[in-house]
């Protein structure tokens, strides 16, 4: 075995890593695998090691789906875990110096298994790559730097000043400097990853933050960033004796937590085919737009797919409620930004923190390419705040979404049939399995009045 592997931006000694963890990405967007010892890190590389294809299928418990025809219906077969081409991540914040290895799955016979979130976002791509196109996306995460110790939603305590956190403070330099050690070790992690972070900024709720990422014309590997960021931000913070959270509303009363999603498309030459060198943008720019509209309501399960994540989607709290577009317009659901046209692009805000980047890249760029190909045109952009204009409601609740996504006409040209099947399943058992709980405000609502 070599003394160094190669990483992307890096290369990791081997003689200073304690272990290896090989992962996949679910749905859901949690990573699952194995910890393997350091000297099986070429076995890894080199897609050695093999999985359940169910394991892409769990729901957010990490429990088998009832009934799955992936599980006891063939025997839960085995994947192939073939390398991203990431590499091998080095991870810091472990007691011991330890790597991540990004996976996905594809089949014995070598096809991908389009259920694989990875690969479905891929199999978008290469339709694009087939139309001498190139999409360039960027995703901006917010998150909540959290009180580890309670059981319950609780602002952090600052380290600079040991209060806890009382005030929302958007775009506050003085929250930033109180948790300046947390932001430096959370850059130190993404350049030794490789992950483009961008600017940091103190956002509208207590202890709530944003990091940018910058824009890359591999969807892959920004869909990548977006998982690792996460992953690094939650790491750094436990280092820190924090906890952070994706949750879309983790609480209640304050702002929620989104991932929006910023894109273009380059053609051959390098153009930027959504600027005609107006403030409107193109007419393919448009037709884009109208795929996304059309498929919004049918999609919105990509983009919240907890129970949590519809307690976000509320009238005036920076989170849309209608399918609808607009420039300038943070009150609508898909955003074109000013600036000079040549950037022009969209901006789509509906996912929220908590959802799966690959699923949220692959839908947004699915509906797009399905509205440029039907030359598709939307109505006209909203002015104004959008939550009291036309056009119907994305959908407010989990079963609805579901039910959208199930029946959807826009959605089996995104995504394989197999990968449907497995979310839809997935989700209904998630929903069976918050209904069975009575939760403490419940029982003392009704514990002695009815």
């Amino acid at each position: 075995m070599p003394s160094n592997i190669e990483a992307i931006g890096s290369a990791i000694d081997v003689s200073a890593i304690d272990s290896v963890q090989a992962v996949v990405c679910d749905l859901n967007g949690i990573l699952r695998g194995k910890r393997v010892p350091v000297d099986q890190i070429e076995k890894v590389l080199s897609g050695g090691i093999r999985m359940p294809l169910s394991i892409v299928g769990v729901d957010i418990w990490g429990e088998d789906i009832v009934g799955s025809s992936h599980v006891f219906a063939n025997g839960d077969i085995d994947g192939i875990c073939a390398s991203t081409g990431r590499g091998a991540l080095p991870v810091g914040w472990t007691l011991k110096p330890s790597a991540v290895v990004p996976l996905w799955l594809v089949k014995e016979d070598g096809t991908p298994f389009l259920a694989d979130p990875r690969q479905a976002l891929a199999a978008i791509v290469r339709q694009y790559h087939e139309l001498g196109l190139r999409p360039v996306v960027a995703s901006e995460m917010e998150f909540y730097l959290v009180d580890p110790e309670p059981d319950h939603a609780e602002p952090p305590i600052s380290p600079y000043t040991g209060k806890r956190l009382d005030s929302d403070a958007i775009l506050s330099i003085d929250e930033l400097d109180d948790f300046g050690e947390f932001f430096s070790d959370v850059y130190a992690e993404c350049k030794r990853q490789n992950v483009p972070a961008d600017s940091a900024v103190a956002e509208n709720g207590i202890g709530q933050f944003e990091i940018n990422l910058l824009h890359s014309d591999d969807p892959l590997k920004a869909a990548d960033d977006a998982l690792f960021l996460k992953r690094i931000i939650k790491g750094v913070a436990r280092k820190h004796r924090l906890a952070a959270t994706f949750m879309a509303k983790p609480y209640g009363g304050r702002s929620g937590s989104g991932m929006h999603m910023h894109f273009s498309i380059i053609d051959a030459n390098g153009k930027n085919i959504f600027d005609d060198g107006t403030a409107e943008g193109s007419d393919v720019m448009k037709h884009a737009v109208a795929g996304l509209l059309r498929g919004m309501e049918e999609t919105t399960l990509l983009f919240a797919p907890h129970f949590n994540s519809y307690r976000r989607l509320r009238p005036d709290t920076h989170a849309p409620t209608r399918i609808s577009w607009g420039y300038e317009n943070r009150t609508a659901a898909i955003r074109i930004p000013g600036g000079k046209s040549s950037a022009r692009r969209i901006e789509h805000r509906v996912a929220g923190a908590d959802a799966n980047p690959y699923l949220v890249m692959a839908a947004i760029l699915g509906a797009a390419l399905v509205g440029i190909r039907n030359k598709w045109m939307p109505a006209e952009p909203t002015s104004g705040r959008a939550y009291q204009g036309r056009g119907a409601s994305i959908p407010s609740e989990w079963g609805a979404a579901v039910t959208a996504f199930e029946n959807g006409s826009i959605v089996p040209e995104i995504f394989d049939a197999e990968l449907r099947a497995m979310l839809i399943a997935c989700k209904r058992q998630e929903i069976a399995g918050f209904a069975e709980q009575v939760t403490d405000f419940e029982f003392g609502a009704y514990l002695e009045i009815v």
